[in-house]
């Protein structure tokens, strides 16, 4: 017999994906950086996300990036669960292997930069 766990089991992974203020506000920026730059037009908006957080990494360097989770207070355990359940949620398995800082941070900027370029476009539709 299955027992229903009350929606327990989605409240605490939308919770351990939860961005923090401080990466919201730094990737916004980040964004809104690209959009003076030149790099993210109107003619590719719908490839945003992936100019900005899959085309090239966000970090480079082990220290880089051990400084960044330090700077917003993740444990590196929680960033790995957090990468490992959006793989499994996104594609049904693991793909990667979170053996090191560079790897960890650019996938969890990756998966945070879709929350950020979701927001960052509807502020532009509502200007």
């Amino acid at each position: 017999m299955h027992q229903s766990n009350g929606g327990r089991a989605s409240v605490t992974r939308e919770k351990t994906r939860t961005m923090k203020n401080s990466i919201k506000l730094e990737l916004k920026r980040y964004v809104f950086e690209l959009v003076d730059e030149g790099v993210l037009t109107e003619e590719n908006r719908d490839d945003w996300h992936f100019f900005a957080f899959n085309e090239s990494p966000y970090l480079i360097g082990s220290y880089e990036c051990k400084g960044w989770l330090a700077l917003h207070g993740i444990d590196t355990f929680e960033a790995i669960r957090i990468c490992q359940e959006y793989e499994m949620d996104n594609f049904g398995q693991i793909y990667k292997s979170y053996d090191n800082e560079e790897t960890l941070v650019n996938m969890l900027v990756y998966i945070y930069g879709e929350e950020v370029i979701a927001e960052v476009e509807f502020e532009k539709e509502c200007e």
